[in-house]
């Protein structure tokens, strides 16, 4: 090889691949593109025999992170996408196109929410929000136009446990297709796919990625569908950086170690809040499924309670606009996540002043329940 100069060996300078040890954990691809020996090798990209081309399209890591989401969901395919609204996004497109229908939850999250009746018509898609707690008001509400019907595996912020087989049963019966968001759950508790659930979705944020450091989404489910998404994701940009798909998958190795222990000490706190006399309500699942109920826990004040002086008194417990890391949190929907509903949309659901999330970390029970106990009782 010729003689360089340092700005071109400083460029070009790498190890050799066939000196690298085999690496117990995965590399961090974090590159923008991938390079080619040849045009012959390049043409095996566009052949199908060449896997990666550029990070948008694909990258291992990227990849690794899919195939885990839809491996712990008993699905053929998956798709990591920038944040868990661009893989909802994602899902949604890969069925409905201009002039279809969808019908909604109305107790979805606020931002999906947002999404779903504010942004979806720019892509001529209309949409009803119906209540899902009772199926026929669903099946009332199938046009001929309807192409999918969307909920959440659990609610959020009042967990309501949807009916997936009936959901599945309406769906086969009107010939159409079927997505959740199984965050809340994740699939330490449940497997949507397996229940006939055409389309998965998780924001990988929350439990997936599980230590509040990345923003992730994951779609996972029928192969067909998840490839009609992924040209979605990467036409539209959407794609999981390298380095953010890297820690996802580092926080998802622990997902059920956490998820049991969250779980556990979430029943725990929803039984203890329950006998506080400063706690008119309590929200969290009877059932969920053998391995736990979530662990998220919803609570309403009573109106003596002063809300302002509640937040100020929570001492080690953050307030936060997001949940499931590993240490417990607090979010005041009005003000965070259901912000942006009308005075109606909120009335509709429940969502008021003394409406409070938590998010049920992983430390000592009763010291959150002594903890939360204090700020009720200041």
């Amino acid at each position: 090889m010729p003689e360089s100069s340092f700005d071109t060996k400083v460029v070009h300078h790498k190890l050799d691949q066939q000196q690298v040890p085999n690496s117990k954990s995965t590399p961090i691809y974090q590159t923008s593109a991938f390079t080619f020996k040849d045009l012959d090798h390049l043409e095996s990209y566009y052949e199908g025999d060449s896997p990666y081309l550029y990070t948008r399209e694909r990258n291992p890591n990227t990849d690794e992170l899919s195939g885990t989401v839809a491996q712990l969901e008993e699905a053929p395919a998956g798709v990591a996408t920038s944040s868990g609204m661009s893989a909802i996004l994602a899902g949604i497109l890969s069925v409905a196109k201009p002039g279809d229908h969808i019908i909604a939850a109305e107790d979805l999250y606020g931002g999906t929410h947002k999404l779903i009746t504010k942004e979806l018509s720019t892509f001529g898609i209309d949409v009803t929000m119906v209540s899902f707690a009772e199926l026929e008001e669903v099946k009332e509400a199938v046009q001929e136009n309807t192409r999918l019907l969307y909920t959440e595996s659990i609610s959020n912020p009042f967990l309501r446990v949807e009916d997936l087989a009936g959901l599945v049963k309406l769906a086969k019966e009107k010939g159409l297709k079927t997505m959740v968001d199984n965050t809340f759950a994740t699939p330490y508790l449940l497997q949507p796919y397996t229940s006939g659930i055409d389309l998965v979705v998780h924001s990988g944020t929350k439990y997936i990625g599980g230590h509040s450091d990345v923003t992730c989404g994951v779609l996972v489910g029928d192969q067909m569908l998840v490839q009609e998404a992924t040209s979605k994701v990467v036409t539209l940009g959407a794609n999981l950086s390298p380095f953010e798909a890297w820690l996802t998958q580092r926080g998802a190795k622990t997902l059920g170690l956490r998820m049991k222990q969250q779980s556990s000490n979430a029943e725990q706190v929803a039984k203890a809040v329950k006998k506080h006399a400063g706690v008119r309500t309590v929200y969290y699942p009877e059932y969920v499924s053998d391995r736990g109920h979530g662990a998220i826990v919803t609570i309403e004040l009573d109106e003596k309670v002063n809300v302002e002086t509640f937040f100020q008194s929570l001492g080690w417990i953050k307030i936060a606009p997001t949940l499931a890391g590993v240490e417990t949190t607090i979010s005041y929907p009005v003000r965070t996540s259901h912000r942006a509903l009308s005075e109606k949309e909120k009335e509709n659901i429940g969502i008021n002043d003394y409406v409070i999330r938590l998010s049920i970390g992983i430390e000592d029970s009763e010291d959150i329940i002594n903890q939360l106990t204090q700020a009720i009782e200041a």
